[in-house]
């Protein structure tokens, strides 16, 4: 039911994230193409990866897009989820724990020491799912972020 996600699957994959970036209540931001998905994807260096999970009918239920981060304290690998999305009609369904669990496999697999993701405050059945399976909020860390003017602002300093 998890595979990984090969160049056929751009389409659904930015659909879905589409669908994501509406559920957070961010359509306006989500600004990617389909042309950059598959170039950070399938092209001649990618920058990320993706998992699909499949319905028992092959059909996709849901995504997990993710890349390499790297620990200095622990010395090695570990994974960032960039994004986790499974359709609203098939959320329950074990989806999501699918997804997470091929992650976590991919970790153990290559030695990486750490799995690692963002989510929204006010996400409650998201948050509830992520510690049911052990998962434990960072809650010492805040998450900065510099975009749009004030990204390119700072990057054109002396």
């Amino acid at each position: 039911m998890i595979r990984n996600a090969t160049a056929a699957d751009v389409p659904v994959i930015h659909a879905m994230i589409l669908e994501l970036a509406e559920y957070e209540k961010a359509l306006d931001e989500a600004r990617a193409s389909e042309a950059q998905l598959h170039e950070a994807l399938f092209g001649e260096r990618p920058a990320a990866f993706a998992f699909i999970a499949q319905t028992p009918q092959g059909e996709p239920a849901g995504f997990a897009l993710w890349f390499l981060n790297f620990s200095t304290w622990r010395g090695v690998h570990g994974i960032y989820l960039e994004d986790l999305y499974v359709r609203p009609e098939l959320r329950g369904g074990g989806y999501g724990k699918a997804l997470l669990t091929e992650l976590a496999r991919t970790c153990v697999e290559r030695g990486y020491e750490r799995l690692e993701w963002s989510v929204l405050n006010w996400n409650e059945p998201s948050i509830k799912f992520y510690e049911s399976l052990g998962a434990r909020p960072q809650d010492e860390w805040t998450v900065y972020r510099l975009t749009d003017d004030a990204l390119a602002g700072l990057g054109a300093r002396e």
